[in-house]
């Protein structure tokens, strides 16, 4: 076995690109009509934010939580973590962000979702793009729309979106909220980046706005998010060149996978 810097990589990925969009499809499939209801909560969210009732921003973050909760079971519990082993950890950081969204947002109401300017604008793009444009990507790139990731269903748009709406609240529980949707776009992020997938653009574009716009009162957060993503971009940069400057052999786990997972489907 080479030695662990001559890895790439793709040699780590336990499943297919064809694999892992299946995996989507199944799930969609397994849950209709459970997306309608799904985006009826995007809806719900963005009439709460226009319309600012009393005690909105408490409901905000109840219906985020059961979200965050509802992704970390049904996708990367029971249908993810049969390809890759490391869901069935991820899955229990969801449901700690919903457990903290809980806290948070009905039982201590330390969230207001009212900040204007640019950080507010951009925070109702990112909502919109993850209840609108991300279901669209799959069709876009010849997928169909079997495949779509929607909100509420996939983790990719609920990590967005809620990255969007947290970029529009105020408060110190920030600090406890943005890491675990950070972290997962960072891990899809890269997931996908190593498959070939345009659409990780996607993940790395909400990376950016979340690092560069978070809310001023939350220095530490900012502070946080700059470390881990320039540790990530080191990390992936040493990676590629030692990649490229060995000519030793690899061992595939994409290779040796790849024809188990696609049994599973």
């Amino acid at each position: 076995m080479s030695e662990w810097w001559t890895y790439r990589p793709e040699d780590f990925l336990l499943f297919s690109p064809r694999v892992y969009w299946r995996m989507f499809e199944l799930h969609n499939a397994a849950l209709w009509p459970l997306q309608v209801l799904a985006l009826a909560a995007g809806l719900l969210i963005i009439l709460l934010l226009a319309w600012r009732p009393r005690g909105y921003a408490r409901w905000l973050a109840l219906l985020l939580a059961i979200l965050w909760i509802f992704v970390g079971w049904s996708f990367l519990w029971n249908r993810y973590a049969d390809i890759n082993w490391a869901a069935a950890y991820v899955a229990r950081a969801f449901v700690v962000e919903g457990v903290l969204l809980l806290v948070c947002g009905p039982l201590l109401d330390s969230l207001a979702f009212d900040r204007r300017g640019l950080a507010g604008c951009i925070g109702y793009f990112m909502l919109a793009f993850a209840l609108a444009g991300q279901p669209l990507l799959a069709p876009l790139q010849g997928r169909g729309w079997a495949s779509s990731e929607v909100f509420g269903i996939a983790p990719d748009p609920t990590a967005i979106a809620t990255l969007g709406l947290l970029l529009l609240a105020r408060g110190r529980s920030l600090l406890l909220l943005l890491p675990i949707p950070v972290l997962w776009c960072l891990l899809s992020g890269m997931t996908l980046q190593t498959m070939g997938e345009p659409q990780a653009w996607a993940l790395h574009a909400a990376l950016a706005l979340a690092r560069h716009r978070l809310p001023p009162d939350c220095p530490q957060a900012f502070s946080a998010l700059r470390i881990v993503t320039a540790a990530l971009k080191s990390t992936s940069r040493a990676a590629r060149r030692a990649a490229t400057s060995s000519s030793a052999p690899h061992f595939s786990l994409f290779q040796s996978s790849s024809t188990w997972a696609a049994a599973q489907t």
